[in-house]
């Protein structure tokens, strides 16, 4: 289950896993990050604030995760991944590889330098 909060003026789109992922999560997450991306052409940043990650409720809400990450990665300038989970730490080394976004880690108490770091890259918005 995703919590979501689209902070409009700065164009960040906050997600907070509160349980295993579902498909339903991913289907009301494009909805949202493409209705901003019709409007604005682009998210300035993602932020993933978990303390831990709960991984997925299915294999098809796996699917639907990475097929959100391959539809929407050019429309998105930066990820931040809050978290003291060791799985999401790594996400900015394997993301390198596969994503255009800009992507960085943040321990979990760091959400407000986190959400900083987004900001530089709304204010060309």
């Amino acid at each position: 289950m995703i919590h979501y909060e689209l902070l409009d003026e700065q164009g960040i789109l906050v997600v907070t896993p509160t349980g295993p992922l579902e498909k339903s999560d991913f289907d009301r997450l494009k909805e949202v990050a493409d209705e901003f991306i019709n409007t604005h052409g682009q998210l300035a940043g993602l932020m993933i604030c978990t303390e831990t990650f709960p991984g997925w409720s299915d294999f098809a809400a796996l699917i639907n995760h990475l097929k959100f990450v391959k539809d929407h990665h050019r429309q998105i300038a930066k990820v931040a991944a809050v978290t003291d989970s060791g799985f999401l730490s790594i996400l900015p080394k394997i993301a390198d590889h596969f994503v255009k976004a800009e992507v960085r880690h943040f321990d979990f108490a760091d959400r407000e330098k986190a959400l900083s770091w987004l900001n530089a890259a709304g204010e060309s918005l």
